[in-house]
């Protein structure tokens, strides 16, 4: 086939997706029905696993270079202080979409990826084989042929209807605007949204020079869904606040709503679905374009297994498996912080209990990790419900690796992201202890080994790490016959038969 793995939208999701796999070896073609970058900005940030996951590929540097490490966040406007999440990174960091998209692909044009824009998928169709795309671009409509085509391309995803995947969930209750303006004469406090009897409304310098302005009313009725106009987000601040404000020139207008929806599933057959393609939600603490980067992160090393021929069976299935509840996870938070907020005279009471409790540090941190991404678990085996009493590291099983200060036996010092550069397994042996010849021998094309010494306590003697970050298996050596064993199981499970000497 000339094409492996078709792309459909170049956003943050395919643009990372498109770069996992190619860091695997596998090409694939990104299909972008957009001629040019449209240089809008949804998403003005991602959270602390987003900036984990470019840290473990080598590219966060790039971002940070053009963003605002900020190390508050919030869960329906109560403050959360991200120093005291456990990771490397305590910070939301502050960037607009259209940066992340210009640096995503960059990197994978220095990478090979090809992106084709002004190509817009119409039409598909699969067998056993592959999909067959039918794609307007280019003053033509044109077949291309993939052995697996991945729809990126937001919450109206065309891939998704063609491939008669349902996206069920509810419909709009409220109504917002987003606005970019040049200026704009307020009373309001900037980077502070403010609640009152009919909505919210919130003001927020951006770059490169300018205002983002945004109305969320709770009882109105649903507007058209055209663009609105500067007067229309006027008037919609005049009923929020009751205050007349003027405005500047207005760069970008957009219309939101609190639909929630996810998709029935992930996968259907060699179609598959990440970021809003597969999930849509109220935007509360700017959780979406980092959902849908770690989709990809998830699903870039199983689609390169199932294409490269050494995938277990079921690999490629687990992507919904360990997403979808993500996704669902996802939606239900965001769905509370939207009741925390509607309307606030109804709610104060709620507010005032909520922020009691987030006072409790168990809480604080299973809101923070909630929200942030870091504290997401994967059912894998051996982990919640299989954990063995008094075994070391099962608590680390299905959760995303520490990222811990190394002393490599060979290569000095690093750290448990830069092993994790090539986008390959690792098996990181932190007792001293000589791993199996068995596991160099069977998985040695698809896992590294590394021996090193952790400069804090280890939480494990061995650990299996996934290439998204996550531990598949954890035990109390690599030479015992129970441990040893496990470990065979883990690395068949999840990195397919041990190769033929």
């Amino acid at each position: 086939m000339p094409i492996t793995v078709a792309v459909v939208g170049a956003g943050p999701v395919g643009l990372m997706l498109a770069c996992e796999l190619k860091l695997t070896g596998v090409d694939s073609v990104v299909l972008e029905r957009l001629e040019q970058p449209s240089g809008q900005s949804r998403a003005l940030g991602f959270n602390a696993r987003t900036a984990e996951l470019l840290h473990q590929r080598g590219l966060l540097e790039r971002f940070l270079a053009e963003g605002t490490p900020v190390p508050v966040s919030h869960f329906a406007g109560l403050p959360m202080d991200l120093t005291r999440l456990d990771s490397r990174h305590k910070y939301t960091l502050s960037i607009a979409q259209f940066k992340v998209e210009r640096l995503l692909e960059e990197y994978a044009v220095e990478s090979g990826v090809e992106i084709r824009r002004g190509h817009e998928v119409v039409g598909l169709h699969q067998d056993d084989e592959g999909v067959v795309v039918s794609v307007a671009g280019g003053g033509e409509t044109y077949e291309l042929r993939c052995e697996y085509l991945v729809g990126c391309d937001g919450g109206a995803s065309t891939v998704r209807g063609l491939a008669g995947i349902g996206f069920p969930g509810t419909g709009p209750k409220v109504h917002g605007i987003l606005g970019d303006v040049a200026s704009i004469e307020t009373s309001v406090e900037y980077r502070t949204p403010l609640s009152y009897p009919g909505g919210i409304f919130g003001v927020a310098p951006i770059e490169p020079s300018g205002f983002r302005v945004t109305t969320i009313e709770y009882d109105v009725p649903t507007p058209s869904r055209g663009t609105p106009t500067l007067d229309e987000l006027r008037e919609s601040i005049r009923r929020v606040t009751g205050e007349d404000v003027r405005l500047g020139e207005a760069r970008w207008l957009s219309r939101f709503s609190d639909s929630a929806r996810l998709a029935e599933r992930y996968r259907a057959g060699r179609v598959l679905l990440a970021g809003d393609a597969a999930h849509i939600h109220y935007p509360q603490s700017g959780q979406g374009m980092s959902l849908g980067i770690a989709d990809a992160a998830n699903l870039g090393w199983k689609l390169a297994a199932a294409v490269g021929g050494w995938a277990p069976e079921g690999l490629l299935d687990t992507y919904h498996s360990e997403r979808h509840p993500v996704g669902r996870s996802v939606l239900t938070n965001t769905e509370a912080q939207k009741a925390m907020t509607f309307p606030m005279d109804w709610v104060r009471d709620l507010r005032t209990l909520f922020q009691q409790l987030m006072g409790y540090d168990d809480v604080h941190r299973h809101i923070m990790e909630e929200v942030t991404g870091v504290g997401v678990r994967y059912a894998v085996p051996g982990g919640p419900s299989d954990e063995r009493p008094g075994a070391a590291g099962t608590s680390l099983l299905g959760r995303r690796m520490p990222d811990l200060d190394l002393a490599a036996e060979a290569g000095g010092p690093t750290t448990v992201a830069e092993l994790l550069r090539g986008g390959r397994g690792v098996l990181l042996v932190l007792s001293g202890d000589a791993p199996p010849p068995a596991v160099e021998q069977g998985w040695g094309d698809r896992v590294d080994v590394v021996g090193a010494k952790p400069a804090d306590p280890a939480p494990a003697a061995a650990v299996l790490i996934r290439p998204d970050g996550h531990v598949a298996w954890a035990g109390d050596g690599v030479d015992g016959p129970a441990d040893g064993q496990r470990l065979m199981d883990a690395l068949a499970a999840w990195f397919g038969a041990a190769r033929a000497n």
